[in-house]
C-alpha cells in the first residue's frame, strides 16, 4: 500500500527526523524504538510498511533536507554520519517539497487552497500512490478567530470565494487536503480540521481526520500519573509545571498569542482525569540554548488519609524531534488504515497520541491505548 505522507512544515526538525527515521527503518539501520504501531497488538494489521511510505510536503524554508539533517546530526538529534548514508533517500524526499503557497497571493484563500490541492493531487498521481495522509507539523498558531463561515461547509465555500482571510493556515491545509481526497492529521494544537464546516467536508468526502497536539513529554507523563492518584483516591491539590523549550518551538511559543493554544491543550488532562480543577498551571519559557531538547519540571501536592499533605516532583528531559518523529509515522500509518477501512470523520480512537483528542474526553493513557488496540483490530478486519 504505497502511502504518501505530505508534511506541512516539511523542512522543520520534526519532519526531517521523520524522513531520516523512516529511511533508516526501511534500510534496517535502526530499530523501531518509539513506534507504537510496531508493538505486538498491531503486527497483523494491514498498515503500510515503512518501505511503502513516500514523503513530500510544503515549507516556507529553502534549506534542503540533507543540510537540515546534517545540522541535526551535529546537534546530536540524529546519529553522526546517518544523513550522509541516507543522502539519496533524503534527496528524493527533498525533491517532493514545494514552496508553501502564500495567503497573500491574488485570488484569496480559495486560490491558495487550489494550489495546495494541485500539489497534493500531482504528488499522488505522479508517484502512483494509493493514498496520501497530510500531517501538519508546522508552528503552533494562535487560536482561530471565530467566523460565521466556520459553522457550515456552504458558508465556508461562499466565504472562501472572497478576499477575506476566513481560515487560519492549518485549517486551510485541512480544507485543501480533504478536498483532494487525503486524510488529515494535526500534530499541533492549531485549529486544523476542528471546525464544523471541515468536519462536514470530511464526511462529504468520506475521509478521516485526527488531532490535535501530540503529547510527547510533560503531558504524556501527566496522562499516566493523574490516573494513579485518582485510582488510589488521593486528592491532588496542586500541579505546577515549568517547561523549558529551545529551537523553533520555543521561539514560537515565546509569543503569548501562539502559546494560548498550547497551554489550553496541556491543561486538559488533569481536570478530565481527576474530576476537579487543581491549583498551579503550566508555564512555558523559551531557552534558545536548549536547541531541540526540552525540560519539564513538575511539582505536585496531594492529600492522603486523615488529610496528611504530601508532594511529588518529576523532571522530564527529552529530545523533541526524537520523541515526535515516530508518532508522526504511527499517525500516518493508522490514518492510512482508517482511510483504507472506509472510516469517516474524526478519529477519537487515536486520542492516545494527543493532548486534545478530537471527539473524545478520555485522557488517561492506558484507557486510550486499550481503545486504540480495539479500534485498530476492527479497522484492520474491515
Amino acid at each position: 500500500m504505497r502511502t504518501g505522507i505530505w508534511l506541512v512544515g516539511a523542512r522543520g526538525s520534526v519532519a526531517t527526523t521523520t524522513v531520516v527515521g523512516a529511511a533508516a527503518l526501511r534500510a534496517g539501520m535502526a530499530p523501531a524504538t518509539g513506534c507504537v504501531s510496531m508493538l505486538e497488538p498491531f503486527h497483523d494489521l494491514p498498515l503500510p510498511d515503512f518501505g511503502d511510505l513516500v514523503f513530500g510536503g510544503h515549507d516556507i524554508a529553502s534549506t534542503s533536507l540533507i543540510k537540515r539533517a546534517g545540522e541535526l546530526a551535529e546537534a546530536g538529534v540524529l546519529p553522526l554520519g546517518l544523513p550522509d548514508v541516507l543522502s539519496l533517500e533524503l534527496a528524493a524526499a527533498d525533491a517532493e517539497i514545494r514552496p508553501a503557497p502564500s495567503q497573500g497571493e491574488s485570488g484569496g484563500q480559495a486560490a491558495v487552497a487550489a494550489a495546495i490541492s494541485a500539489d497534493l493531487t500531482d504528488f499522488r498521481d505522479r508517484l502512483a500512490l494509493d493514498r496520501v495522509v497530510v500531517v501538519n507539523v508546522s508552528s503552533t498558531e494562535p487560536p482561530a478567530t471565530p467566523h460565521p463561515a466556520h459553522a457550515s461547509l456552504a458558508l465556508l465555500r461562499q466565504a472562501l470565494a472572497g478576499a477575506e482571510q476566513v481560515l487560519p493556515p492549518s485549517s486551510l491545509y485541512a480544507f485543501a487536503a480533504l478536498e483532494s481526497g487525503c486524510a488529515f492529521v494535526d500534530f499541533t494544537p492549531s485549529a486544523g480540521a476542528r471546525l464544523p464546516a471541515l468536519d462536514e467536508l470530511a464526511r462529504e468526502r468520506g475521509l478521516p481526520y485526527a488531532g490535535s497536539d501530540a503529547k510527547t513529554g510533560e503531558t504524556l507523563v501527566k496522562s499516566v500519573l493523574a490516573p494513579m492518584f485518582a485510582r488510589r483516591a488521593l486528592r491532588v491539590r496542586s500541579w505546577s509545571g515549568t517547561n523549558l523549550l529551545g529551537g523553533g518551538d520555543g521561539a514560537t511559543l515565546a509569543n503569548p498569542d501562539h502559546a494560548i493554544s498550547k497551554n489550553e491543550s496541556k491543561a486538559m488532562v488533569l481536570p478530565a482525569v481527576l474530576g476537579h480543577e487543581v491549583d498551579g498551571g503550566v508555564h512555558i519559557h523559551n531557552v534558545p540554548d536548549l536547541g531541540d531538547w526540552k525540560t519539564a519540571w513538575d511539582h505536585i501536592t496531594f492529600e492522603g488519609f486523615l488529610g496528611v499533605r504530601m508532594s511529588m516532583q518529576f523532571t522530564w528531559n527529552g529530545c523533541d524531534s526524537a520523541l515526535a518523529a515516530p508518532l508522526v509515522l504511527d499517525l500516518a500509518r493508522f490514518a492510512a488504515l482508517a482511510h483504507q477501512a472506509g472510516v469517516v470523520g474524526p478519529l477519537p480512537e487515536l486520542g492516545f497520541f494527543f493532548k486534545n483528542p478530537v471527539a473524545s474526553t478520555e485522557h488517561a493513557l492506558e484507557a486510550q491505548y486499550a481503545t486504540l488496540v480495539e479500534w485498530a483490530r476492527t479497522a484492520g478486519a474491515a
